[in-house]
């Protein structure tokens, strides 16, 4: 059974949330704020998800989040009140995966939480490698290496690279990327990709220069 934290101070909602995902079939620890959510993620290193609201005491789901992301890459899917184009960008910026605004559905919650799980777990059968000089990516163990060390990546950072090494050469569009990678249901600005893309370009340095290449007023490609 998969295991998720729920992390919001609202406890109406926290119960919502929970009660849905149990209805699914999924284990669930609940935290009132940041420094539970954190404190229940290293005591459980088993954890699938976590859903973390953005306005919490002590620790807030951006500075949640950026701690994870300094160990991990497992799903964060982000619920907040606001719907500023701010708060989704500062989401992304710390490694969240996903992104719900308050008031939301519970089924589509629900359905986006799934997405995240699949995309992250892949077919556990695989024991597929891709690899372009210096860049090796092991797709069983979701693990990227660029001369021979670990790159910390996030899972949209993950698979947008997994994507595009798929097809060397062929430019994918951004509306592709953007319904591959964040699904047909995605609300947010289409400009997300770009973000990632520059992220993950910055992240892959002198490789990124060399493969990862901008087709303007087409999309993205890997050039081998």
């Amino acid at each position: 059974m998969k295991k998720i934290i729920v992390a919001d101070d609202e406890a109406h909602i926290r119960r919502l949330v929970c009660d849905f995902l149990q209805n699914e079939g999924y284990e669930t620890l609940q935290a009132d704020d940041g420094d539970v959510a954190l404190a229940l993620f290293r005591e459980h290193p088993d954890v699938s998800a976590l859903i973390l609201d953005v306005m919490m005491p002590n620790l807030d789901g951006w500075a949640v989040c950026r701690e994870i992301r300094k160990t991990s890459a497992v799903p964060v899917l982000m619920l907040t009140a606001r719907s500023e184009e701010f708060d989704e960008l500062m989401g992304f910026d710390v490694g969240a995966d996903d992104y719900v605004t308050k008031p939301f559905s519970p089924s589509v919650l629900m359905k986006r939480v799934a997405a995240l799980l699949k995309r992250a777990g892949g077919d556990p059968a695989a024991n597929k490698r891709s690899a372009l000089d210096s860049l090796v990516v092991n797709e069983a163990a979701h693990e990227v290496t660029l001369n021979g060390k670990a790159l910390e990546l996030t899972l949209k950072e993950y698979n947008l690279l997994l994507k595009l090494l798929s097809s060397a050469g062929r430019v994918f569009t951004r509306e592709q990327l953007l319904d591959d990678i964040w699904g047909f249901d995605y609300e947010g600005d289409i400009r997300t990709v770009d973000s990632h893309m520059a992220r993950l370009r910055t992240k892959l340095g002198d490789w990124g220069n060399r493969h990862l290449k901008t087709v303007y007023g087409a999309g993205y490609k890997i050039e081998a």
